[in-house]
């Protein structure tokens, strides 16, 4: 006869796995609506999930795509929390920083002097 498959509370596992700080702030998002369970919306955070589950939660700003590798005793440090899940969120390129390159508003000091060199004067305030 095979073992039923081991299996641990949705908020639980989001805690041990240190996706969300405390167990009632990964229960809050849980039944917020915002996690799926192999693509299925899931609002109770009692809801089991075990080893092969994929999940899709919004962490912060960003959507995460995890499958459960395990179900965790404890929620321990880092290194064993990674332990639990295998990541599967897509690779998203940033754009890189552009400091000043295609924005707006209010000119630099930097910009000023130009436009005063352009206009033939030194003087910033205009009194030559």
């Amino acid at each position: 006869m095979t073992d039923p498959r081991p299996t641990i509370r949705l908020d639980k596992w989001l805690w041990h796995a240190r996706f969300f700080k405390s167990r009632s702030i990964a229960a809050s998002v849980v039944t917020g609506g915002k996690v799926r369970v192999d693509g299925q919306p899931v609002s109770k955070p009692a809801r089991a999930v075990g080893p092969g589950d994929v999940l899709t939660f919004i962490q912060a700003t960003e959507t995460r795509v995890v499958r459960v590798v395990g179900c965790g005793e404890r929620r321990g440090p880092a290194p064993e929390a990674q332990t639990l899940y295998e990541d599967l969120t897509p690779v998203v390129e940033k754009r890189p920083y552009n400091p000043g390159g295609d924005r707006k508003g209010r000119p630099t000091k930097k910009d000023r002097r130009d436009l005063m060199s352009q206009r033939g004067g030194n003087d910033p305030s205009g009194l030559e």
